[in-house]
C-alpha cells in the first residue's frame, strides 16, 4: 500500500504519546511511512495533547513537525463539510469522525487508519 493511500486518524498520532511502547513503536513506524492527515486531526491532536496530557503548545509543536514533514496535510473545506454531514447523516456518526472520513474520501485514500471504525468498514462519497 503506497502512503498516499493512507489517511491517519487522530488517534494514532495520539499512540505516539502512549505509555505502551509497543503501541508508540508501531505509530512512529506507520506514520514514518508518510500518509495524508488533515487540519482537523492536528487541531484534534493539540487539543487533547494540551488539555489531558498537559503539553505546552511548544511540545504540541515539537510533536507535529515531523508528522506534518512526512504526511500530505489537507485542508477542511466547505465541500469537507458537505460531505461529511451527509456521511454523518447517511451512517449515523458522530460528526468529527464524518468529517475525517470526507477529508480521507476527498484525499483520495484508500485507507483510513483508525480505532474508531470496524475493521474493513468501506465508505464512498455520495
Amino acid at each position: 500500500m503506497s502512503a498516499a493511500e493512507r489517511f491517519f486518524d487522530t488517534n494514532v498520532l495520539l499512540y505516539l504519546l502512549s505509555a505502551d511502547e509497543s503501541r508508540a513503536d508501531r505509530a512512529e513506524e506507520v506514520l514514518a511511512g508518510g500518509g495524508v492527515i488533515s487540519v482537523q486531526v492536528l487541531n484534534e491532536f493539540a487539543s487533547v495533547a494540551t488539555r489531558k496530557l498537559g503539553m505546552s503548545v511548544a511540545e504540541v509543536r515539537e510533536v507535529l513537525a515531523p508528522i506534518r514533514a512526512v504526511c500530505k496535510v489537507v485542508p477542511i473545506t466547505e465541500e469537507t463539510q458537505d460531505m461529511g454531514l451527509s456521511l454523518a447523516d447517511k451512517h449515523s456518526l458522530s460528526i468529527y469522525d464524518a468529517m475525517v472520513i470526507a477529508a480521507a474520501l476527498l484525499a483520495e485514500c484508500r485507507t483510513l487508519v483508525t480505532e474508531d471504525m470496524q475493521d474493513g468498514q468501506v465508505f464512498e462519497a455520495d
